[in-house]
């Protein structure tokens, strides 16, 4: 059985967590139970408001050693004018930005560097992971107003709408959490399941998902 953790912190995106807790979950039902997923905290059960105001549950603790992939939300907020100088506390950089001062940078480096962990993140999710210095020299995506932030983290930017470096799989926009759901149904499960999924939802996956492979594309 795959088990799947959906990590909550406060601002969250509720669509960023939804997407791809509904695929995976009902990937877990075609399955005959090949899924478990569920929604954690870096503190533990809790009730967990997001950047929109509806909060969602936590029902345990982030733990890299009882997961096999972890999935990270980005924040829902305010998106500050390119070169705004002052940050407001609703704005997206600064929700993400305090995800640092809790337990979340610490168990999210663990399951980083867990073997048999696959990290997966929506949107600003990646955002989370660079600011956390856990993405350097890696490649990952996230919502076209975050890749300059993701690049000044030494993150290797690719403009895609997932992209798979193996134990990390970053997506793109908010919608992206139902690609990236289909595509790790896809890979971890199985392309069976995973389309009995897009057919129940009626949502084909777009794009082309980036990997390290086969030659380079000639300018």
């Amino acid at each position: 059985m795959l088990r799947a953790q959906c990590v909550l912190f406060d601002g969250f995106d509720l669509l960023d967590v939804v997407a791809p807790f509904e695929v995976l979950h009902a990937g877990g039902t075609a399955g005959g139970g090949a899924i478990a997923v569920e929604l954690v905290s870096a503190e533990g059960p809790r009730e967990v408001p997001s950047g929109v105001g509806p909060a969602l549950r936590a029902t345990a603790r982030l733990d890299p050693g009882a997961a096999d992939l972890v999935i990270v939300p980005g924040a829902a907020g305010r998106v500050p004018a390119p070169g705004a100088e002052e940050t407001r506390e609703d704005d997206v950089p600064a929700i993400l930005g305090r995800t640092l001062g809790t337990e979340l940078p610490g168990l999210l480096g663990e399951a980083v560097n867990a073997s048999g962990v696959t990290v997966a993140t929506v949107c600003g999710g990646s955002l989370v992971l660079a600011l956390a210095g856990l993405t350097e020299g890696r490649p990952a995506t996230t919502h076209h107003e975050g890749l300059d932030l993701l690049d000044a983290t030494g993150t290797v930017v690719v403009e895609a709408r997932i992209v798979d470096d193996g134990d990390l799989v970053t997506a793109a926009g908010v919608t992206s959490g139902l690609d990236l759901g289909l595509y790790l149904l896809e890979r971890e499960v199985g392309p069976r399941i995973a389309h009995s999924v897009e057919r129940l939802f009626a949502h084909e996956r777009r794009g082309v998902v980036w990997r390290a492979e086969g030659p380079e594309a000639v300018a």
